[in-house]
């Protein structure tokens, strides 16, 4: 069957892959296996849960506070928020986990769940193992006095909005920003926090109707946002996905600022600041070839890891660094929270735009993106890519073409049954050209038969 848990919790089609049975199962395996590791030792546990605006969320969430409650754990809802919201009152509560129900950018019919650790810190690889096999297993309930009781936390966004404006160095008064909810869990978070910033905001894509999540709006659909800065006469724009852990924005002429630009700001802000620990930047294999260039003019280093910002935040750790990220938006600032925090990302970019005085626009040419193209193929057996000798040879033919002035990358989505595959090069159509031989190679070699 292959591994539940993917690069960001279990995910899949609400009610048929993720349903409310598994859900619960899932919090209950939780919390024994935190059980078990000690975690809960001496005091009565405690955990924080909450979702973003997918219908499938109600039921979903409903089944996750009830599982943990089964287990003994004592379950603060705190409702729709974004996921670095949950990350954050886990760690400010002191609570022994977290677990927020969302798909993040995917569309609506689809939901998840992950969970976090004392801290508000992403399971390791080992703990969700570990929940895996204790899932369905036989368990010694808690009776009485002992069962979990359920709290509304209603304070929880205030806290968070709180916490949002004590990290940025800058207020934010004069600026005009535009930002876009993706009718997700920041629809009403994000404005907050820019308005009590100092900004004055317009928002779009923030009225979440349980059906609407990233549907034509947010990071993943920047067409309105590109329309909507010109149109308001702002400064720049914003966009965040449905769970607001990720940023991507676009200059005041609606071009877009992706996150391996986002990145080389917030870089070069720190480094000249003297906040970035180990004048180094973490990034993944998907970073472009133009961020490394730019740091290494600016005299700051770039750690590369595998894709997904749980890789990125380990490396962060273990080797002390503090600002990391991946070119889809996620930017983890690990002074001020443990997980990508998309509204975190915009209060540090707009308070850049503040501090310097320059546009959106003038900041984002610090580097120069080498041209990217990305291909996603479907329908094949991803867990053979980077084995199959057909394959690995076609990467190894098109990289040595390349002779230097480009790369080639390909890897298996941690969150979609799709392959991916990644060229750079020195044009745009080079790059393509690229991409498209190696996905019908990916295509042909890697295709599942019909079932």
């Amino acid at each position: 069957m292959g591994r539940l848990f993917g690069t960001d919790g279990v995910r899949g089609l609400a009610n048929r892959d993720i349903t409310a049975e598994l859900a619960l199962d899932l919090s209950v395996a939780a919390a024994r296996v935190l059980a078990e590791e000690g975690e809960f030792a001496g005091h009565r546990p405690t955990a924080v849960v909450g979702r973003d605006p997918r219908a499938s969320g109600e039921f979903l969430a409903a089944a996750t506070v009830a599982g943990l409650a089964s287990a003994g754990v004592d379950v603060f809802d705190a409702g729709v928020l974004p996921t670095p919201a949950i990350a954050f009152l886990t760690a400010a509560s002191g609570a022994d986990l977290g677990a927020m129900l969302s798909a993040s950018h995917n569309a609506m019919p689809d939901n998840g769940i992950k969970f976090f650790s004392r801290g508000g810190h992403k399971l390791p690889d080992a703990t969700e193992d570990a929940i895996e096999q204790h899932l369905r297993g036989e368990w010694k309930r808690p009776t009485g006095a002992v069962v979990g009781r359920i709290k509304p936390y209603d304070e929880g966004a205030q806290r968070y909005v709180a916490h949002l404006l004590g990290a940025i160095p800058h207020r934010l008064e004069g600026l005009h920003v535009v930002l876009d909810c993706a009718h997700g869990a920041a629809s009403e978070v994000a404005p907050e926090a820019f308005r009590q910033a100092g900004a004055r905001v317009t928002v779009i894509g923030a009225d979440p109707d349980g059906l609407n999540i990233n549907d034509g709006y947010g990071s993943t659909h920047l067409e309105r946002l590109r329309e909507a800065v010109p149109a308001a006469g702002a400064d720049f724009g914003l966009a965040f996905d449905g769970d607001a852990d990720r940023c991507l924005a676009v200059d005041g002429t609606g071009d877009e600022v992706d996150g391996d630009q986002i990145m080389a700001i917030l870089a070069i802000d720190l480094h000249e600041r003297g906040e970035l620990a180990g004048d180094t930047l973490v990034a993944t294999v998907m970073s472009n070839e133009g961020l490394l260039r730019a740091m290494q003019r600016e005299g700051i280093a770039v750690k590369r890891t595998d894709v997904g910002d749980r890789y990125v935040l380990e490396e962060m750790r273990r080797s002390g660094f503090s600002l990391g990220g991946e070119q889809s938006g996620h930017v983890i600032l690990l002074e001020h929270g443990t997980t990508g925090d998309g509204v975190l990302t915009g209060l540090m970019l707009a308070a850049r735009v503040a501090s310097t005085g320059k546009s959106m626009a003038d900041l984002g040419a610090c580097m120069t993106r080498l041209p990217q193209c990305l291909v996603n193929v479907p329908g094949v057996d991803k867990h053979a890519v980077d084995a199959h000798p057909v394959v690995q040879s076609a990467v190894t033919d098109e990289q040595a073409q390349l002779a230097g002035l480009g790369r080639v990358l390909l890897r298996k989505s941690g969150t979609e049954p799709v392959v991916r595959v990644m060229v750079e090069a020195p044009t745009a159509e080079h790059a393509r050209q690229v991409a498209d031989r190696l996905a019908q190679v990916v295509a042909r070699e890697l295709a599942l038969a019909p079932a």
